[in-house]
């Protein structure tokens, strides 16, 4: 079995507050575990903090792979309150690009004084960053693609294959002036997936003010979706001024907008996870 599980799902800035308690107001973090193999980290939002409280009591350091879209605060924050790695013995990767210098050097821009009283080497863990564009690597039996996706600066979207299970993971999608077209690399990671995490900030109303503001509605992401023969698909980085009842309305009219044959839709909520029955080859 393979574990997706999501830690934060909110876009642009952590708003937990009473309104949205059932899906969440930490920004994005989801995990991908299975049996034997470390874990797997889509992006460091400040759900990051809750996946390390998940860990406590273990014997064993840490050790995962965290797989980073883009270097805007929603998705990184939360890197130095991820407490397993202040252990000696643990150890993180992190990968990654960003726009004007090394991803090694954008975190450690940040993460210094006056903006963070430490960086990455204060921490006891070892952390090391990996500029990673358009490539494949493996974690263990794990393939993970990383292609381009369109957002307001470099950003990658990821296609993590697993026991013959893919999740394809796209946060920020820039949804284009001809909502029936979709980016080639956008497919190519959705493509027969399991499982498609996607953007999913805006209602129609919204887009139309905010265009150009890097992401798109729900009814393109079930556009992604279907375009790539997708199984299931998640919507995500809720806007910060949805509030449960707008998420579940949300989650109504998507359906609404499936085509027969269609993904399965739901809204990412915070500490679901959701278990995909693994293929073994």
């Amino acid at each position: 079995m393979v574990n997706v599980t999501f830690w934060g799902v909110r876009g642009s800035t952590p708003c937990p507050c009473d309104q949205n308690r059932r899906y969440g107001g930490n920004t994005a973090c989801v995990t991908v575990e299975a049996p034997d193999m470390d874990p797997i980290i889509f992006d460091l939002g400040t759900g990051l903090r809750f996946f390390g409280e998940s860990l406590e009591g273990s014997d064993e350091p840490f050790r995962g792979i965290a797989l980073v879209t883009h270097m805007h605060w929603d998705h990184v924050q939360g890197l130095p309150f991820f407490t397993p790695i202040h252990q000696e013995g643990a150890s993180l990767e992190v990968h990654g690009r960003s726009e004007t210098c090394s991803l090694d050097e954008s975190f450690r821009a940040f993460m210094k004084p006056p903006f963070f009283p430490v960086g990455p080497d204060d921490l006891r863990g070892d952390i090391s960053f990996h500029d990673l564009d358009h490539d494949e690597i493996t974690w263990g039996r794990a393939r993970i693609v990383a292609r381009d996706v369109p957002h307001t600066g470099l950003t990658n979207g990821y296609r993590v294959e697993v026991d013959g299970v893919a999740i394809a993971y796209i946060s920020d999608h820039q949804q284009p002036a001809d909502p029936t077209s979709v980016a080639p690399g956008v497919v190519e990671l959705c493509r027969d997936a399991d499982l498609v995490i996607h953007d999913a900030q805006y209602e129609r109303a919204e887009y139309a003010l905010k265009a150009d503001w890097g992401h798109c509605t729900i009814d393109y992401a079930v556009r992604v979706a279907e375009a790539a023969g997708a199984r299931r698909l998640a919507l995500f980085h809720h806007d910060p001024s949805h509030t449960d009842d707008i998420v579940d309305r949300l989650v109504v009219e998507a359906r609404d907008a499936v085509s027969a044959g269609g993904p399965e839709v739901f809204a990412a909520a915070e500490g679901v996870t959701v278990s995909l029955a693994s293929v073994l080859v």
